[in-house]
């Protein structure tokens, strides 16, 4: 594994305690920085953080309540900094046509995916901008790019994730704050146990390399755009699809 210097910065990584957010985790912090995990499985982020060791710590907490995102942001600002925010928790909603899916369902899958990155960026942004430095990730989807069928709340909510990317990116161009989103294709997570086999079985079917893509290889790409290194792109989309997407 590449070491990517992360050297006395601090993450907030969201869904940080399984699969691409704890992942993200690990580089970071074999980088040399400190991670804070928000996560809303209390017993799970708090198993995260002692796994990862004394440079993680973690929060539970509703990344859809306003109060608690502000209070979160307070806490980690406190006394302290955030330098890095990485928007990776997120549902899928199950599977089943548009018109078959519940209103409530497709709008508890939006205010995951899309209202929950908008309330962390809002909380997080004017610290970083107060710093003259940050770097936001957004882990959307191909799904938001493509369009799943059996997936239009998922899909939906991912396309949305890009175009705030988008426009937060220019909005913060001359900050110091820079703004870029993944676009993976599927990783064999727990998020796995929300769809249905046949969903799965469809996603593989799109991918030419034959093969889920691995939480290590997004934390890869994560803790590029989550550095200095990345100094002259923000607004970006950046596919790591297995070959599925080539635009």
């Amino acid at each position: 594994m590449n070491k990517i210097d992360m050297d006395n910065r601090v993450a907030v990584i969201t869904g940080g305690a399984r699969g691409i957010g704890y992942a993200a985790a690990e580089r970071v912090i074999a980088g040399g920085g400190r991670v804070i995990l928000w996560d809303i499985d209390g017993d799970a982020v708090a198993d995260a953080a002692e796994r990862l060791g004394p440079q993680a710590s973690g929060r539970a907490l509703d990344l859809t309540d306003e109060t608690a995102v502000a209070e979160a942001t307070e806490a980690a600002t406190t006394g302290g900094r955030v330098d890095i925010l990485v928007n990776n928790a997120g549902i899928t909603g199950g599977n089943a046509k548009t018109w078959e899916l519940e209103p409530e369902i497709w709008r508890k899958t939006v205010e995951v995916n899309l209202i929950a990155p908008y309330l962390t960026c809002r909380a997080v942004v004017p610290h970083m901008m107060a710093n003259g430095y940050g770097r936001i990730v957004n882990v959307a989807s191909i799904a938001g790019k493509e369009g799943n069928p059996n997936a239009s709340h998922y899909s939906a909510s991912k396309a949305g994730l890009i175009g705030l990317t988008k426009s937060l990116g220019k909005e913060l161009a001359q900050s110091g704050v820079l703004v870029n989103c993944l676009t993976p294709a599927a990783a064999r997570t727990p998020i796995f146990d929300q769809m249905s086999q046949e969903h799965i079985d469809f996603m593989l079917s799109k991918i030419p390399m034959g093969r889920f893509v691995e939480p290590a290889e997004v934390a890869a790409m994560i803790a590029w755009l989550a550095s200095e290194d990345c100094s002259f792109t923000t607004g970006g989309v950046f596919d790591i699809s297995g070959g599925r997407a080539v635009y």
